[in-house]
């Protein structure tokens, strides 16, 4: 086997590793006395590279649909979970998922494309109700606060809600939220709502 097939073969199998673990989970209800209310999936960029190429490319239409695929099996398997734990009078709430991905387009690798998107996050979009996006501070702020970090966070997409209504009683739209993470010297982290 070539090195190129060989990394293509061993990507496919990690790939399937994570189906095999998220779809076992449903099985596990049988055999758990309480199944996970919350399920981590660090980096599912590296889990897509590699469907129809080698890189991480994100408009490659095997990729787009192994990420549809992925997260509607994450989706599916979190409210399977959740019915059971409210069968079984579980208190922790509904199942929920966590899910990290580096974009192309943040990590510099993407194409110089003038848009700046990234496909496989409009996939991942239609299946994730909130979208977590962090952007380093590249200014002088950190340094002028005195912390070693600053850190934009920016919670956005049709999960996130808000409790205040229009005066016909109907929902506002999401409005995305935004934060500053400060890192001290000392590792004192701080939270500003922006």
């Amino acid at each position: 086997m070539s090195d190129l097939s060989f990394e293509s073969y061993s990507k496919t199998l990690y790939r399937s590793e994570l189906l095999l673990q998220v779809a076992g989970l449903h099985e596990s209800t049988s055999t758990s006395p309480t199944p996970p209310s919350l399920i981590i999936v660090d980096r599912l960029e590296g889990f897509l590279c590699g469907a129809g190429g080698s890189s991480h490319g994100g408009s490659h239409p095997a990729q787009l649909s192994c990420a549809a695929h992925l997260s509607a099996l994450l989706c599916d398997t979190a409210a399977f979970l959740t019915q059971i734990l409210e069968q079984r009078g579980s208190n922790s709430g509904p199942c929920r998922f966590i899910v990290s991905f580096l974009s192309e387009v943040d990590s510099g690798q993407g194409s110089k494309d003038p848009s700046g998107t990234d496909p496989l996050l409009d996939v991942l979009d239609r299946y994730f109700q909130v979208r977590c996006t962090l952007d380093p501070d590249r200014g002088y702020g950190a340094a002028a606060a005195g912390v070693q970090e600053v850190w934009h966070i920016y919670l956005s997409g049709r999960g996130i809600t808000e409790a205040s209504f229009t005066k016909d009683r109907e929902e506002k739209p999401a409005v995305a939220q935004e934060w500053q993470l400060f890192i001290h010297p000392d590792g004192l982290m701080e939270f500003n709502l922006v």
